[in-house]
């Protein structure tokens, strides 16, 4: 049975301290960033699921529209509340569209926070349909130029299947993002997509063709989020109407283990739930007790004897 250090999948946790050496922190930014799909170059509304944070809801809040990334770095540092972790940090630009901008104005932004002493890496949340080429110059010259650190680019994919992408709204085809992903490792930069588990109309078979699909495109990374049905948000009306269901935590944990066992045994596992706000989620409530969610798909796997890999025809995710 494979393991990354106590647990049956590569975790980011794992990979960060087999090359830093300790635990590193992300510090989730708000770059004041909008999003096409809510300034009506592709919609207004913004995805389904999404809330008015814009999937930032526990990034650092601004004070004043003018709040340096620098500032609010600090101040994210001093959340933790004096817990000994560390002294160096990823800088994650989360909320909204965070290419989304002129190119000067990005770099001003990105150079930023690498030029934060304790920043060892940006990762940069993001959709496939905002990086034309000058946004695609400016990373790969930023990094060309800080060798010492990394920029990772989040992508949110959702789904591979077009009927589930126009349900919620995503604003791109499927080939918007296989071309995002071919332009960004021909310049080296590592990927994490993000999928949703659970999106209305989906079943099993249909999630775990999104999996099969990202191990074979050389991703680096990946997010399993489950879905959050979220106060204020378009999918409520859905829910209400009892439209598709909710997966319950032991269906949701079956699931993840079928998509992990598909992945590469290298590709980065980043997240296996989700972090819904308390005061905005309404469904599933089991999922805010994070740490039994992860108790429970850890002894479960354990129970199976399987791991992240152990199905997978490919050896490593990225080529």
């Amino acid at each position: 049975m494979m393991r990354w250090n106590d647990k049956p999948y590569h975790t980011l946790d794992y990979a960060l301290k087999s090359k830093y050496g300790e635990k590193i922190y992300k510090i989730a930014l708000d770059a004041g960033m909008t999003c096409p799909n809510r300034d009506g170059s592709c919609g207004v509304r913004g995805c389904i699921f999404c809330s008015a944070g814009g999937s930032g809801d526990f990034a650092v809040k601004k004070t004043d529209r003018e709040i340096s990334i620098a500032a609010q770095l600090e101040q994210g540092k001093q959340s933790f509340h004096g817990k000994n972790i560390g002294h160096r940090f990823i800088a994650y630009f989360q909320s909204y569209t965070n290419t989304y901008a002129p190119a000067a104005k990005l770099e001003a932004l990105y150079r930023e926070a690498l030029d934060e002493p304790s920043v060892v890496g940006i990762s940069i949340a993001t959709r496939p349909d905002c990086l034309g080429c000058d946004v695609l110059r400016l990373l790969d010259s930023l990094n060309k130029e800080y060798t010492d650190k990394f920029i990772w680019i989040e992508l949110g994919l959702q789904t591979i299947h077009e009927n589930t992408a126009t349900l919620i709204r995503r604003g791109y085809a499927l080939p918007v993002f296989e071309q995002a992903v071919a332009h960004l490792r021909k310049i080296g930069i590592p990927i994490i997509a993000h999928i949703i588990i659970g999106l209305p109309g989906e079943d099993r078979s249909m999630m775990l063709e999104t999996c099969h699909f990202l191990a074979s495109k050389g991703i680096s990374g990946i997010k399993l989020q489950l879905l959050h049905v979220l106060k204020n948000t378009d999918l409520v009306e859905l829910y209400n109407k009892k439209t598709f269901e909710i997966l319950d935590m032991m269906e949701y944990i079956d699931i993840i283990i079928s998509c992990l066992e598909v992945l590469p045994p290298d590709m980065v596992i980043h997240r296996v739930t989700g972090d819904g706000p308390k005061t905005l989620l309404l469904a599933p409530l089991w999922s805010l007790d994070k740490r039994r969610v992860l108790n429970t798909l850890h002894q479960e796997m354990r129970r199976r004897n399987t791991w992240q890999s152990k199905a997978c025809q490919i050896t490593h995710a990225i080529i």
